[in-house]
């Protein structure tokens, strides 16, 4: 899936026969079969499923020194995130989701499963990985999310930083980055609800250019994202529609 996905020129792969032994797996013989050149790229056939977003990665360092990799969250970060979980502050959860909920609530199966394995043309969620200086271990000390709102193009945001990595600009940049994202993915506005005590994110969101109004007793923030104009002489603007 992954030649599939990194060569959209593949018409087909066929992998037969295979053999399966106690030991081993063999494959005997394997064909890949291409669309014919005369084929338009804009015409191939588009993935069902959309691939890792890999080129949303990218190394950034926080106003300490430590090294992080911001990438588009992964399955497998499940165990991560409960780890990421226990370094969390009743404070920091309360003004996150607006109520209390406890460690075993925010680490059940199924609703981690749900923020892990996320279709990424619906939302954009990124995680701030850095390694542990004495095991080498990963750990999560961030997590950003961008929501898209159905049947719109607005997309809604929400970020936690660990306690133990406040103050080191991972809420900023973490916001920063999904703006950007925002823009690639041709979304036309973010808007956030926050508390009106979290000074710090109404703060954040004040110096991003964010407008504020007052809705059910939260503030509401929202960030217009002018998409690029679309010029009738740029070829691949008419034939490549935006991914949604």
């Amino acid at each position: 899936s992954q030649l599939v996905a990194e060569n959209p020129t593949i018409k087909a792969v066929d992998i037969n026969p295979v053999l399966v032994t106690a030991e081993q797996i063999m494959v005997l013989d394997a064909r890949i079969e291409l669309h014919d050149t005369a084929v338009a790229p804009e015409n191939l056939p588009r993935l069902a499923i959309r691939p890792y977003p890999k080129q949303y990665s990218e190394e950034w360092v926080t106003k300490s020194g430590i090294a992080v990799n911001i990438r588009p969250i992964r399955p497998e970060d499940e165990p991560l995130l409960v780890e990421f979980h226990k370094t969390l502050s009743d404070h920091s959860v309360y003004l996150r989701y607006f109520q209390m909920l406890n460690l075993d609530q925010r680490t059940a199966h199924e609703r981690l499963m749900r923020m892990c394995f996320i279709d990424y043309d619906r939302e954009m969620a990124l995680v701030a990985e850095r390694r542990n200086p004495q095991t080498g271990d990963p750990q999560i000390i961030a997590v950003g999310r961008l929501t898209k709102i159905p049947n719109s193009q607005e997309a809604e945001f929400a970020t936690l930083v660990s306690d133990n990595y406040h103050g080191q600009g991972l809420g900023t940049k973490m916001l920063n980055r999904l703006i950007e994202i925002g823009h690639a993915e041709q979304i036309g506005q973010i808007m956030a609800y926050t508390l009106p005590e979290n000074r710090s994110m109404k703060y954040l969101f004040e110096r991003e250019g964010f407008a504020f109004s007052r809705e059910d007793g939260m503030i509401k923030a929202v960030l217009p994202l002018p998409l690029p104009p679309v010029s009738p002489e740029t070829p691949e603007a008419i034939s490549s529609p935006p991914q949604t």
